[in-house]
């Protein structure tokens, strides 16, 4: 790992920016090696990623690595896949249900040193409305549905996904090329990378 990448680690994983804000603390969770060639960004740690302190441990990341075609191992080589949110820490619950967004100061902040560190990315997943709406601006479609809808036209630098978590079967099932078309693909893409 260059000197620089171990620096800027270390800034993130003692990150207290929006310390105030968050109900259970700080608690920085991401992977970063510079020999990544597959960065996957997500929205926010929820609760059990907090505790655990490993990214995507949790049904949706589950889900995640199911649409992917990758075993926990695979998933998990930080040598090859690198694993950033939006928002590093647990945002919080929100009152109607479901976690916060990612905190806003948190993607600025962080996002554009962690790309330039990592020089060998040849895919960024978009997981999420959250990532896409940091990573595509004003390219995003006016939904999630439509910005998933048109993965291809963000390709080859992105691909985008909707958030795994369980909200997800029932818009899974409505949109039967998500599973038919992009998901072959994208398994494609990922095992190639």
């Amino acid at each position: 790992m260059s000197e620089a990448l171990a620096e800027l680690r270390g800034r993130m994983g003692e990150c207290r920016r929006c310390a105030d804000h968050l109900p259970l603390g700080p608690r920085p969770i991401f992977r970063l090696e510079a020999s990544a060639r597959l960065l996957i960004i997500g929205q926010a740690p929820g609760t059990k990623v907090h505790e655990s302190g490993i990214p995507w441990n949790d049904r949706s990341g589950d889900r995640l690595r199911l649409w992917l075609g990758l075993g926990r191992d695979a998933f998990y080589d930080a040598s090859r896949i690198a694993i950033l949110p939006a928002g590093l820490c647990y945002p919080g619950r929100h009152p109607r249900g479901g976690d916060l967004p990612p905190r806003p100061e948190c993607a600025p902040l962080w996002h554009p040193p962690v790309l330039a560190a990592l020089p060998h990315l040849r895919l960024i997943l978009l997981v999420g409305s959250y990532a896409q709406a940091i990573h595509l601006g004003a390219a995003r479609r006016p939904s999630l549905t439509a910005t998933v809808a048109a993965w291809r036209d963000y390709l080859p630098r992105f691909l985008v996904l909707p958030h795994p978590s369980w909200r997800t079967t029932a818009w899974e099932a409505r949109n039967s090329w998500f599973t038919e078309d992009l998901l072959p693909e994208a398994r494609r893409l990922v095992a190639a990378i």
